[in-house]
């Protein structure tokens, strides 16, 4: 076997190097999916189509992560044996991922426009509608009944939403029991309304807060995969290049 010229053994540990960042990305990536399925990403759903495209991104992420990860190591291997086809198959890979990547970004930043401008009164109608109670066994009232239990609020913009909502006129109670501070108390009967007894502020600029900071990080953490993703494309194509 003819000795390795020195600058492919350079470029070949270098290379090395830059798979073991691509694998840390797909790792933070696989990360970034569970955060959004698992974390506090959740309460949004109440919001309906308007936070649906978080979740749509976070599996993207997800599966990314996943691919990503696998191509660090096969990169590896490619590079090790300096295998031309290994290592043309990762860069084609690669430069998918890395256009995914920022066109996620991209979009995430777009959609949330939209959900600031048109969230607000699909929410409040649904809201009105569709909410039953706080026993209710529907996912619709228990995904309402998690938000304002774990954000401290009442409603959409307030806890005056529920009056002549469907909920008012099939129980008789002003606000659901998930409004209350304190839910076994005596206190929270679903008429008294003292700043004392329920959260008397809505859930709406919360949930856009969370809706904000959830697409924030998508962005951010996607564009940087891409970052930390280019050079071992580009090292990549060169050492294929060279082999050939």
């Amino acid at each position: 076997m003819a000795e390795i010229h020195p600058p492919y053994s350079s470029l070949k540990k270098t290379l090395s190097l830059l798979n073991g960042f691509v694998t840390v990305s797909g790792m933070i990536l696989i990360g970034l999916g569970l955060s959004v399925k698992y974390g506090e990403a959740n309460l949004t759903r109440v919001l309906g189509l308007s936070s649906a495209y978080l979740f749509h991104v976070g599996y993207l992420c997800l599966i990314i992560g996943c691919i990503t990860l696998l191509l660090g190591l096969a990169g590896w291997y490619g590079a090790t044996k300096e295998s031309r086809n290994t290592l043309f198959f990762c860069f084609l890979l690669m430069v998918i991922i890395l256009i995914l990547e920022i066109t996620a970004a991209a979009v995430v930043l777009a959609l949330f426009r939209m959900v600031r401008e048109m969230a607000l009164e699909h929410t409040f109608v649904t809201l009105r509608k569709n909410y039953r109670g706080y026993n209710e066994p529907d996912d619709y009232s228990e995904q309402w009944n998690l938000v304002m239990e774990k954000l401290k609020c009442c409603g959409v913009n307030n806890y005056t939403d529920f009056s002549g909502s469907s909920f008012e006129m099939t129980t008789g109670h002003t606000y659901p029991r998930g409004c209350c501070k304190s839910i076994g108390t005596a206190a929270c009967d679903g008429h008294t309304v003292s700043r004392d007894v329920i959260h008397q502020k809505g859930c709406f600029l919360k949930l856009l807060k969370i809706t904000q900071t959830q697409s924030s990080t998508l962005s951010g953490v996607s564009l940087g995969a891409a970052v930390i993703q280019l050079p071992g494309i580009l090292a990549t194509l060169l050492l294929f290049i060279k082999l050939g």
